[in-house]
C-alpha cells in the first residue's frame, strides 16, 4: 500500500510521536524525523521526500516559516501542517502557502493514515473506485442501451455515458476503450430508434424539445415573468464540453441543466436558423425566402439570423428590445465588455460564440491543432482552457453581477468520425461529410439514413427529386475519387450534420445569479 514513500517528520516533540511513527513504519512507509526547522530544511535538501509533515509550534525556526522556506525550493513537495492552534490567521497563513492539509493536536495515528492516503494514494485510490464502479454499472448501462425506448431514457442514459466518461479520463484506468465500445453501441440503437421516430416528430406535435422549440418554450416564459436574459449560443457545444467548464460557473451561478434534440441535418444551416425562427427550415423558406440560403449558394448560410429573431417575435406578437451578437475571437468579447453598458438596456441579449466550432475546422485542417486535440478528453481539455483563459468568462460574471439570467446553448454537437461510406453525387452535391443532399446520389440505402421526400421532415428540396441522406454513429461519407487520400485526411476529424447522442442530445443550461 506505500509503494516504500518516504516521509520527513519534523515536530520538536517527536520522541513524543513513537506509537505515530511505529504505525506508519508498519504499514510500509519509511519516516525519517527532525526536532526542529533547521534540521528539517537540511534534510529536504540532502534527500527526496514524498511528503512532509511539520509541526506549526516548533522553536528557533518556526513551522510556518519552515513551511515558507520549503515552498520556495520545492513547491510540488506536498506539506501536511500540525498545530495546536485553531487561530484563522495561522491557518490562512498555511493554506496561502499551499499546504496539502491541516491538523489540529492531538491527532491518532488514523488521522495522519488517512491525510498520507489522501495526498500519495489518492490518484490510485480514486482510479481502482472509479473502475470498479464503472464495471458495477456497465451491465445496467448496456441494458438502458437495449430498451430505451423514450427521448427521457436517451437523455438519462447519454447523461450516465457522459458521467462515465469523464470520470475515467480523469484517471489512469484501461476501461476507457470499453466505454468507448459501449458508446458505439448506444449510438448504434439511438441511430436506429431516430429513424423510427423522426418523421412523426416534424409531423405531429408528440416530439422532444427540438431547435425550432427553444425560443417559445424556454426564452418567451422568462421575458413572460419579467426576467432580463442573455442567450447564449456557443457552436458545436456538447455535453461532455459543458461539464467540462460547469465548474467554472459553479461559484457564480445556480445550475439547471437539460437537454434538447437537435432537428436534422445537425448543422449550422439548418439547426441553428430553427432556433432562431422557431421554424423548420422547409417554413423558413417558404415564409422569408429572402432571409434563407440553399446549399449551392456560395453567400454565408448564417447572415440572417438577427432578421430571423425579429420575424420570429412579430410571429408570436411579443415586443422586445434586443441585441444580437457574433462573437468570433477575444476582440468580439472584449468588445461586449467594454459596450456593456449598452446591453444593459435590453430585454434579451443574443450571443454566438464560434471559437469551439473554429477549433473543430482548424483541427481538420492543421497537424499541431489535430496533435493537441487528439482524442475527445483532450478536446474537451482545450474547450475548458479556452473558457477559463477568455474574455467570455469574465463576461458571464458581468452578466451575474448585473442580475441578468442566461439560457446557455448551442445548434448542434460533433463527434469523431472513423468509418467512412462511399457516396456518388455530381457537382452540385453538398460536402458535408455527415449528410449529403442532391437528385443524383449513388449510395448504399442500408448504410445511410434517407429522407427521399424532404417536405414531410420540415427540409427545403432544391430540385424535385432531392433526397437526403445522414450518416450515423462515427461513419462520414466519402467520394470514390481520391478514395485513400480523402479517408485519410478526415478519419479521426471531429465532423456534424448526422445522427448521433453526441450531435442530437445537447445541452439546455440556465443560469440564475446565486
Amino acid at each position: 500500500m506505500s509503494e516504500n514513500y518516504h516521509i520527513l517528520w519534523a515536530d520538536d516533540e517527536i520522541d513524543l510521536l513513537k506509537p505515530h511513527l511505529m504505525f506508519l513504519s508498519n504499514r510500509g512507509y519509511q519516516v525519517t524525523t527532525a526536532n526542529n526547522g533547521r534540521d528539517a530544511l537540511e534534510l529536504v535538501e540532502s534527500q527526496p521526500f514524498d511528503l512532509i509533515v511539520l509541526d506549526e509550534n516548533m522553536p528557533g525556526l518556526t513551522g510556518l516559516e519552515t513551511l515558507s522556506l520549503i515552498k520556495q525550493k520545492f513547491p510540488l513537495l506536498p506539506v501536511i501542517m500540525i498545530t495546536k492552534s485553531e487561530e484563522e490567521n495561522i491557518m490562512d497563513q498555511a493554506v496561502g502557502n499551499k499546504i496539502a492539509d491541516y491538523l489540529i493536536k492531538p491527532v491518532n495515528p488514523n488521522q495522519i493514515l488517512i491525510a498520507i492516503k489522501k495526498i500519495l494514494h489518492s490518484d490510485r485510490l480514486v482510479s481502482e473506485q472509479t473502475t470498479r464502479d464503472y464495471r458495477e454499472e456497465f451491465n445496467a448501462l448496456s441494458q438502458s442501451i437495449n430498451s430505451a425506448d423514450t427521448i427521457e431514457q436517451w437523455y438519462e442514459l447519454y447523461s450516465r455515458l457522459v458521467h462515465r466518461e469523464l470520470e475515467l479520463a480523469a484517471t489512469e484506468t484501461n476501461m476507457d476503450q470499453l466505454l468507448e465500445m459501449q458508446k458505439t453501441e448506444a449510438n448504434s440503437e439511438f441511430a436506429k430508434w431516430v429513424k423510427r421516430n423522426y418523421e412523426d416528430w416534424v409531423r405531429t406535435d408528440e416530439h422532444p424539445l427540438m431547435s425550432p422549440q427553444i425560443f417559445p418554450k424556454k426564452v418567451f416564459p422568462l421575458l413572460d415573468n419579467g426576467d432580463k436574459l442573455f442567450f447564449i449560443l456557443i457552436d458545436n457545444f456538447r455535453l461532455d464540453q459543458w461539464r467540462s467548464v460547469k465548474p467554472l460557473l459553479t461559484d457564480i451561478f445556480n445550475i439547471e441543466e437539460e437537454l434538447y434534440t437537435s432537428i436534422l441535418p445537425t448543422a449550422t444551416q439548418y439547426a441553428r436558423n430553427a432556433i432562431f425562427s422557431g421554424l423548420m427550415p422547409l417554413d423558413i423558406e417558404k415564409l422569408f425566402p429572402d432571409l434563407w440560403v440553399d446549399e449551392e449558394s456560395e453567400e454565408g448560410k448564417n447572415l440572417n439570423e438577427s432578421p430571423l429573431i425579429d420575424t420570429m417575435f412579430k410571429r408570436y406578437r411579443r415586443s422586445c428590445r434586443f441585441s444580437y451578437n457574433k462573437i468570433n475571437d477575444s476582440h468580439g468579447a472584449e468588445r461586449l465588455l467594454r459596450e456593456f453598458g449598452k446591453l444593459e438596456q435590453n430585454d434579451l441579449n443574443v450571443l454566438v460564440v464560434n471559437f469551439i466550432d473554429m477549433l473543430s475546422h482548424a483541427r481538420t485542417e492543421s497537424k499541431m491543432i489535430r496533435e493537441l486535440a487528439s482524442t475527445n478528453a483532450a478536446y474537451r481539455s482545450l474547450t475548458e482552457s479556452w473558457f477559463r483563459h477568455s474574455p467570455l468568462l469574465e463576461l458571464f460574471r458581468r452578466i451575474a453581477d448585473k442580475g441578468f439570467k442566461i439560457i446557455l446553448t448551442t445548434d448542434h454537437g460533433t463527434i469523431r468520425v472513423e468509418n467512412p461510406i462511399k457516396v456518388v453525387g455530381d457537382k452540385n452535391t453538398n460536402t458535408n461529410l455527415r449528410y449529403k443532399l442532391g437528385k443524383s446520389l449513388n449510395y448504399n440505402p442500408k448504410q445511410v439514413y434517407e429522407i427521399k421526400r424532404p417536405e414531410l421532415y420540415g427540409l427545403p428540396s432544391p430540385n424535385v427529386s432531392t433526397a437526403y441522406i445522414f450518416a450515423a454513429n462515427r461513419d462520414f461519407f466519402a467520394y470514390p475519387n481520391n478514395y485513400n487520400y480523402y479517408v485519410q485526411y478526415y478519419t479521426g476529424t471531429f465532423q456534424h450534420g448526422g445522427i448521433s447522442m453526441e450531435e442530437m442530445l445537447v445541452p439546455l443550461i440556465t443560469l440564475s445569479k446565486k
